[in-house]
């Protein structure tokens, strides 16, 4: 079904596939007549072109990349705009696209949510951008209908920023990222790898994107095949699936953990452009005679099946057909897994989910940037027709993925068949996905076409008790499944006529009620602030030294943005530093914040011309251990503040707020074993903190214990990885070694000057 290739692969006039061997060489000289360099190979990939289009820095090797476009959602875009007007900001210098489909329900948080969009639409005249009001589009889809062009790049602030299919380079990141490019600077990257998708055949009938999609995960996640680089789609198999299947493969790479994606192009995308009224921006886009890539999947699609990603994870995969066949066994695993991820803390059980020897689902949505297109919709409401979804616990929501989807869905009848079951077809959002939308009952079981399913990600809080869980599956298999009242069951088992409408996209919607500045700024236009809207605290550059307090100890194999800072209820507050700083780690450890706070207060005396030692009694036995070795530390030249360890921190949502979060409350590092993606490791920079790295099994220290950075700054300055740091236990100093790993002139600056506000002021 897929295969990953040991080493690296070239492909020869896209379709025959070379694995780099010792032999290889003289394969190439028979099919070639020549033998190409790898660097001329890697030339010839889709995403090197795309790269080096848009590099400015003259080298392959370090890439500084200006984008064509922007996009950010309403739980990102104040703190981006905050950040980017405290540096300076005068007009968005490319366009930007304002996207409101986190926090548009405005249910909760009194004035607030509305209050982030009126400040999104009053920046988008100041500055000259786009303004999406709420239900009209998820953000992703919007950027597919009317920002993705072939050969384009596109930088945004949601981890799910994927538009490969459609022939564009686009990447998710935090928001300091952004704000680098508002301000005409660049996304700098060492030049990733890139790994080709080689598909061949045709899905089956009833498989869909979600299908391929998990299939890959399950492959490739585990083993970080595909981490941190660019996945190259190609292979006669890409001719064999339409543009909404490849979409809906496409914005699943992110939970691969790889850094981007790209597809090869063809008639049925120029047939998209064309239906979106864009054809300009169509372009056939494919390797060329012989491009090398850094490791090859091979997907059979012919022999993908219906599959389920079982909590907590998307690479937690089966087949739905090895799951119902080894029903007791698999959920039994699954509650031992999620007894690490939920730390004891609550009781969770799958197995009274089964009745009569088959599995029970409570509730089903189709929803987002990965559920909500056209074909998975008409798809389900095809399989729904003429039936009922029962009268008992289970639930089906669908949420189209834009407005225009939605008309079409009601214009060819798929929104009545699917409301006449006793499904509820719902406005385009995201809640869905993060928490704030059909958050299942205490220990309830939700089947989705969304993009994650991490623990509390679907609105449970743990600190109250709570717990549900989430299995991500194909919009076919969810509806197969209400089709048979809430037992589980794979759209391969039923036997369906599936229409195929054409899409038609109607603008009118968007032409009505979008705002479009056409790039045009208004510096009359003055700034609507709500009181949750609030500046960001002054952050201190770098001390000399560092005493920090390790106030966190994490030991799960991954940790998840959603553990760093949940999602859900605390979206509302995404505008107000301090105040969602107090929701840090809430869900994973929740004495972090009080702990963080008591060290903190030592760092804020410092800059109140005080005594620390006064503020926080306990650090004059730290600092007396300190100077006994070094004795010229503590005479202005000290900072302090905390630190956490984790495995692997940072797997998850591009959301800044991860590592901003710390930093308000006095964080200046984190520990780990290795980082979960490029984007958490760049909040953390771009937030002034320190990426260190230790040895996997090598913790000298513990939770509570202080820990002592001499000649940080200078180590920082002077491009040093490796330096010894020290535990202070017991009146003494115990050393260890950490690494930094590496960092840009750029972001040891950011670094050093402690945080992207303060660089940027600087510069």
């Amino acid at each position: 079904m897929i295969q990953l290739s040991k080493g690296g692969a070239w492909l020869l006039n896209g379709t025959e596939i070379v694995e780099d061997t010792p032999e290889s060489g003289a394969l190439l000289q028979q099919k070639l007549g020549r033998i190409p360099t790898k660097e001329e190979g890697t030339g010839q990939t889709i995403a090197c072109r795309i790269l080096e289009a848009h590099n400015t820095s003259g080298s392959r090797k370090l890439l500084k990349l200006k984008f064509d476009k922007l996009t950010s959602h309403d739980i990102t875009f104040v703190g981006i705009i905050q950040t980017a007007r405290a540096s300076g900001l005068e007009k968005f210098p490319i366009p930007y696209v304002l996207t409101n489909c986190h926090n548009s329900l405005c249910a909760v948080g009194g004035t607030i949510n509305e209050d982030d969009h009126m400040f999104g639409l009053s920046c988008a005249k100041r500055y000259g951008g786009v303004y999406v009001p709420p239900h009209q589009a998820v953000i992703h889809q919007f950027a597919r209908e009317m920002l993705a062009g072939c050969g384009k790049m596109i930088l945004g602030s949601d981890s799910h920023t994927r538009y490969g299919a459609l022939g564009t380079m686009a990447i998710g990141e935090g928001g300091g990222e952004l704000v680098k490019q508002l301000l005409n600077k660049t996304y700098d990257v060492k030049m990733p790898e890139i790994v080709g998708v080689y598909l061949t055949g045709a899905p089956a009938k009833g498989v869909g994107p979600q299908d391929v999609a998990l299939a890959i995960i399950g492959e490739v996640f585990a083993n970080g095949y595909v981490k941190n680089k660019v996945m190259e789609f190609v292979g006669p198999g890409v001719s064999n699936l339409s543009a909404d299947f490849r979409i809906g493969i496409d914005v699943m790479t992110t939970e691969t953990t790889c850094l981007s994606s790209i597809w090869r192009t063809d008639e049925k995308i120029e047939e998209y452009f064309d239906i979106h009224g864009r054809r300009e921006e169509y372009e056939e886009l494919n390797p060329g005679e012989a491009a090398y890539y850094d490791g090859m999947v091979t997907v059979d699609l012919g022999r993908i099946k219906p599959m389920i990603a079982m909590p907590f994870h998307p690479s937690n995969t089966y087949t739905i057909q090895e799951l119902n066949a080894n029903l007791l066994d698999i959920l039994d695993d699954c509650e031992k897994r999620a007894q690490v991820s939920l730390d004891g803390a609550v009781d969770f059980s799958l197995k009274d989910k089964v009745r009569d020897g088959r599995l029970y689902v409570d509730q089903g949505i189709i929803a987002g940037c990965a559920g909500g297109g056209f074909e998975n919709i008409c798809d389900a409401a095809d399989i729904l027709r003429g039936k009922s979804i029962g009268a008992d616990e289970f639930t089906l929501s669908v949420y189209p993925a834009s407005t225009p989807v939605f008309m079409e869905l009601v214009r060819n009848g798929s929104v009545a068949a699917l409301m006449e079951t006793g499904a509820i077809v719902k406005t385009a959002f995201c809640g869905p996905c993060f928490g704030a939308g059909d958050t299942p009952a205490n220990n309830g079981f939700s089947i989705r076409h969304s993009t994650r399913n991490f623990p509390n990600r679907e609105g449970s809080k743990l600190q109250s008790g709570q717990i549900a869980s989430v299995a991500l599956m194909d919009a076919r298999s969810i509806a197969a499944t209400a089709a048979n009242k809430g037992y589980l069951t794979a759209a391969t088992d039923l036997d369906v006529e599936y229409r195929g409408p054409k899409y038609f996209f109607d603008k009118k919607i968007y032409e009505n009620r979008i705002f479009d500045s056409k790039g045009v700024a208004d510096p009359t236009v003055e700034i609507k602030f709500g009181p949750n809207i609030k500046d960001w605290p002054a952050m201190p550059a770098l001390p000399d030294n560092l005493v920090l307090q390790v106030v966190s100890e994490i030991h799960d194999p991954v940790t998840t943005t959603d553990e760093l800072i949940p999602s859900g209820e605390t979206s509302s507050y995404r505008s107000n530093p301090l105040g969602l700083a107090e929701f840090t780690l809430s869900r994973k450890d929740p004495l972090y914040v009080g702990r963080a706070k008591a060290i903190q207060k030592a760092q804020k005396a410092v800059e109140a011309h005080t005594c620390p030692l006064e503020a926080v009694p306990e650090l004059k036995a730290v600092m007396a251990a300190i100077q006994e070795d070094y004795p010229e530390v503590g005479k202005g030249n000290v900072g302090f503040g905390s630190t956490i360890f984790a495995v692997k921190p940072g797997d998850g949502s591009a959301r800044e707020q991860a590592a901003s979060c710390q930093k308000v409350l006095g964080g200046w590092a984190n520990i780990a074993n290795e980082y979960a993606t490029k984007r958490y490791r760049s909040n953390l920079i771009n937030w002034g903190m320190l990426p260190f790295l230790i040895g996997e099994g090598e913790l000298p220290f513990q939770n509570l214990d202080y820990l002592f950075f001499p000649g940080i700054r200078e180590a920082v300055a002077q491009k040093k990885d490796a330096f010894t740091a020290y535990v202070v236990r017991d009146g003494k100093l115990y050393p260890f070694g950490l690494r930094l790993g590496d960092l840009t002139d750029d972001e040891r600056s950011i670094i050093l000057k402690g945080c992207l506000i303060n660089y940027n002021r600087d510069e």
